[in-house]
């Protein structure tokens, strides 16, 4: 069959079905993809390659059906007739499975009730085809992508020396498999400032004044800023602004699965990118350069024995920043897709049962935020947050030369 007949089957399939339901089967997916990886106790790093995966299968389930965009991963004729909410279900379901087997049973009911709004039984059991396929595809594509290889970090140290002993976060994730890129460290930026330098002294004494615990000059907006950016909330601002963006924009399915798949194969290579830097320079956290400032060889930096910040120090080297990388890739993607002027937005702290929320007139200013509240919560320099931002911008880039392209 070929590519215009697919798309003219395709297309009258849609004309049965309202754009919103279309739609939110990708919203859908991501609420359940959310629920079960929040039960199944899967967070942080793994967390953001999970959703990558899973978006990416719904995405290439859609494409393949419908003939609009070029595949990531699976290329393949969908059988005639075949329904993209079904393919789309179908891919989600298989994926999620196999990333939370404990979740079955939910999963199971989940992907029932999705299929129940396909009535159509060929157009169903042709888009389930299309679905198992391409989750199959996709798996097999990432499963050696290194993000499952074994903790072997060693701490630096001497033997007799004391060290922190918790181990850092995720350290395998500095020899990614990233989507689009050959090596880890395409994307590592320059060392960090000279400790004798002017701009690791002003990097130095903003974080101290703005992020100490006990700061004078923070102001209090900007403390419930720091307090509102918790980790849940960071790793939420994706699927918070794409999913308003589809109640607002009401984009096709088509552009739902894109949007979604970019922003989450962005997001998973932030974290590839940014744990290559960080342990290539291993740099120090601000509470440990600043309770040591009579040590950089830097006159401008006074040391301060008893200074804590504000956020509890996160258990990976300084040196870029994973939040800025995300803020910057957020920015970058929704105002590809859909103009810098999208919004107002609404961000929720997850974790506060919709009790702290925050408004924001465009993503520029969510991005803006999201990257401040690293300085002042005390735990990155500045320098850091603006290399950040650049790798970010050109994560975002990459992906959209890559992948996704109009057929």
């Amino acid at each position: 069959m070929s590519s215009a007949a697919r798309l003219l089957a395709a297309l009258f399939l849609l004309l049965w079905l309202p754009l919103d339901a279309l739609a939110n089967v990708v919203l859908e997916w991501n609420q359940i993809a959310n629920r079960t990886l929040t039960a199944a106790s899967v967070a942080g790093n793994p967390r953001a390659r999970a959703l990558a995966l899973t978006h990416v299968a719904i995405y290439d389930a859609v494409t393949n059906v419908e003939g609009r965009y070029a595949p990531v991963v699976a290329r393949m004729d969908a059988p005639p007739g075949a329904s993209a909410i079904a393919a789309a279900a179908v891919a989600a379901h298989a994926v999620l499975v196999q990333l939370a087997p404990s979740q079955k049973e939910k999963l199971d009911q989940a992907l029932a009730a999705s299929l129940a709004a396909v009535p159509e039984e060929k157009a169903r059991a042709a888009g389930t085809v299309v679905g198992s396929a391409c989750a199959a595809a996709v798996w097999k594509d990432r499963i050696d992508d290194a993000l499952t290889a074994a903790d072997e970090y060693r701490p630096h140290t001497t033997a007799g020396a004391w060290v922190p002993t918790t181990a850092p976060l995720f350290p395998e994730y500095a020899q990614a498999k990233l989507w689009g890129v050959v090596k880890n460290s395409h994307y590592r930026p320059g060392p960090p400032p000279a400790l004798e330098s002017a701009a690791w002294a002003r990097d130095y004494n903003e974080t101290r004044a703005l992020g100490g615990r006990n700061s004078k000059v923070r102001t209090p907006d900007q403390t419930d800023a720091v307090k509102f950016w918790t980790q849940p909330a960071l790793v939420s601002t994706i699927d918070q602004v794409a999913g308003q963006l589809v109640e607002m924009k009401k984009p096709s399915l088509a552009d739902t699965a894109r949007l979604y798949a970019h922003l989450h194969m962005a997001a998973s290579n932030t974290f590839g990118a940014d744990w290559d830097a960080k342990f290539h320079y291993n740099f120090w956290r601000p509470v440990t350069a600043i309770r040591n400032g009579d040590r950089d060889n830097n006159d401008a930096t006074e040391r301060e024995a008893t200074w804590t910040p504000l956020n509890a120090t996160p258990m990976h080297p300084e040196y870029p920043s994973q939040a800025s990388m995300l803020a910057s890739v957020i920015k970058a993607i929704v105002e590809r897709h859909f103009g810098a002027d999208a919004g107002p937005f609404v961000m929720v702290e997850p974790t506060s049962e919709g009790k702290l929320k925050r408004a924001f007139p465009n993503v520029a200013a969510i991005a803006r935020e999201m990257t401040d509240v690293r300085i002042w919560g005390g735990v990155h320099f500045r320098s850091s947050l603006d290399v950040s931002a650049r790798m970010g911008q050109r994560i975002a880039e990459d992906l959209s030369v890559t992948y996704m392209k109009p057929r």
